[in-house]
């Protein structure tokens, strides 16, 4: 039988060799017939022995069997042959499972690579990227810290400035503070001065009024005395037939106390009793809280006829209010309120109004919802600055407010850029003193 089979592969991939025996193929190669098979790139050789070199396992060595049994011979090769063809096609089947083995190795072998170059491909792209991420994050280090150092500066530059304006409003406080000691001083001297011309002027009205017996507002006067005839207002003393202009004598509600007001019975119909008056600045208005609540002034000229009486009469009942203003130009306007009326003293005789029309603007200047009255020694307004001192005279301040009708009085000329003056901002603005007013009450059902 066959006693040997020696088999190699060679190809760019891998080389394999296999043998039966107990001996290595490359020791036997040594005059053996080389077979070669060419696949691809891989070439595979294999050696078998000579025929004649091969005996059968099942038949003994006899010295000249040829001669003496020719035939048994030729039938002893021919199973040999059938044999070594057994083992060659064994072989070739074993040879092909090696060469498919081999294909597929090669082709894991080719995807490995593959595999291996996109992931070197992958790797270089995400290095290229970190390295333009490290760049990028370079460049943004450094632009931070520029602008970092430009905000230091900034704030320098600002913490600077705030530091000059402290200082610049520390003088403009100390400068105000000084004005505001210089303009109380002024309007101490000023209310001194218009007192002085209110005296006066009080004199020459009473030799006035007793040298003119036949004035009209005597006639009135006389005539509502001798008939002890008692009105509330002047418009109870309009119906009882009193249609003359003048001075009359009222009485507060369930009360005999009695109180001198002006009746004007001609304007708008008559009955109308006159609460306030500017018309000359014969009177100061810079006036302490119990004055404006009994009144001051004279009733035929300047006067506040008392928030008392006014308290307690529109208290009765529903009452309009009309404001008649005039300024130096000879133009005149009017605001009407057609319900009017003021708390008592306990709530610091506040004002109610309601429905206002008129010429004199279409927003009240007197502000809303109503404020308290304040004085120069009640200050009952909004602000922390006490309008009553600042702005002179009493009035119905908010925060200062569009109006003061008991401002300081100033004279043609005089009477403009005046943040003090007899103000109604809604028709002549907040700087312009008024050269006239009047303010007057009637009963809604007159």
């Amino acid at each position: 039988m066959w006693q040997l089979v020696f088999l190699t592969l060679s190809c760019d991939l891998a080389v394999a060799t296999a043998h039966s025996g107990s001996r290595k193929g490359m020791d036997i190669a040594a005059g053996k017939k080389q077979y070669q098979v060419q696949h691809g790139a891989c070439s595979y050789t294999f050696l078998l022995p000579e025929t004649d070199h091969c005996r059968s396992p099942s038949s003994a060595y006899v010295p000249n069997a040829v001669q003496r049994d020719a035939p048994l011979d030729y039938d002893d090769s021919v199973q040999r042959l059938q044999v070594l063809e057994n083992i060659m096609e064994n072989n070739t089947q074993w040879l092909m499972k090696v060469l498919n083995q081999t294909t597929r190795l090669e082709l894991q072998l080719l995807e490995h690579s593959l595999s291996t170059n996109k992931l070197e491909k992958q790797i270089l792209d995400q290095t290229s990227e970190i390295s333009k991420l490290q760049d990028k994050n370079s460049f943004l280090e450094k632009k931070v810290l520029d602008m970092e150092d430009k905000h230091i500066v900034q704030l320098r530059s600002i913490k600077e400035e705030k530091d000059q304006l402290q200082v610049l409003v520390s003088r403009q406080n100390s400068i105000i503070e000084e004005l505001e000691k210089q303009l109380v001083t002024a309007t101490v001297n000023n209310s001194v001065l218009q007192k002085q011309q209110h005296d006066l002027m009080e004199t020459v009205n009473n030799l006035l009024t007793l040298m003119s017996t036949s004035n009209r507002k005597s006639t009135s006067y006389s005539l509502a005395k001798d008939e002890q005839i008692i009105f509330r207002d002047c418009g109870e003393a309009f119906k009882s037939g009193l249609t003359t202009s003048g001075v009359y004598t009222l009485t507060f509600p369930n009360s005999t106390e009695e109180i001198k007001a002006y009746c004007d019975m001609e304007t708008a119909g008559g009955g109308w009793t006159v609460i306030q008056r500017r018309e000359d600045g014969s009177v100061d208005f810079q006036r302490t809280w119990k004055e404006y609540k009994v009144g001051f002034g004279n009733p035929s000229g300047e006067h506040w006829l008392g928030n008392e009486f006014v308290s307690q009469v529109t208290g009765q009942k529903r009452y309009v209010l009309k404001i008649h203003l005039r300024d130096w130009e000879g133009n005149e306007a009017y605001s009407l309120y057609d319900h009017f009326h003021l708390s008592s003293e306990e709530l610091n005789y506040r004002i109610h109004l309601k429905g206002l029309t008129g010429t004199a603007g279409k927003i009240s200047s007197i502000s809303q919802p109503g404020n308290d009255f304040s004085t120069k020694d009640a200050d009952n307004d909004k602000c922390i600055c006490k309008c009553s001192q600042m702005l002179t005279g009493g009035w119905w301040f908010d925060a200062c407010g569009p109006s003061n009708l008991n401002g300081m009085y100033y004279p043609q000329r005089q009477n403009t850029n005046k943040f003090n003056g007899i103000k109604w901002y809604y028709w002549k603005g907040s700087g312009y003193s008024l050269k006239a007013t009047t303010m007057m009450i009637r009963p809604a059902d007159f």
